[in-house]
């Protein structure tokens, strides 16, 4: 039973960082849709920082993953070194 407990955890401890970067990008996106929102009714120009503030946070949404993944990608080859 040790064996398969220490392969869990080691599996747990490989896969950890990747499971939150889902979540990341949808808030990302979720929240400068929101703040896009906010500053229409603001500013009383409705859809248009809406739009543009949600084609930004998906941009940088996505950005922030692939910069992330290849960040943690190259930390596990150094860590296998």
């Amino acid at each position: 039973m040790t064996q398969k407990n220490n392969s869990y955890h080691k599996t747990m401890r490989e896969v950890g960082p990747y499971l939150g970067l889902g979540t990341q990008l949808a808030a990302t996106i979720v929240l400068m849709l929101f703040l896009g929102k906010y500053l229409d009714g603001y500013f009383d120009i409705y859809p248009i920082l809406t739009i543009a503030f949600a084609i930004i946070g998906g941009f940088a949404g996505v950005y922030n993953f692939i910069i992330t993944v290849i960040n943690l990608n190259n930390k596990s080859k150094n860590d296998k070194k």
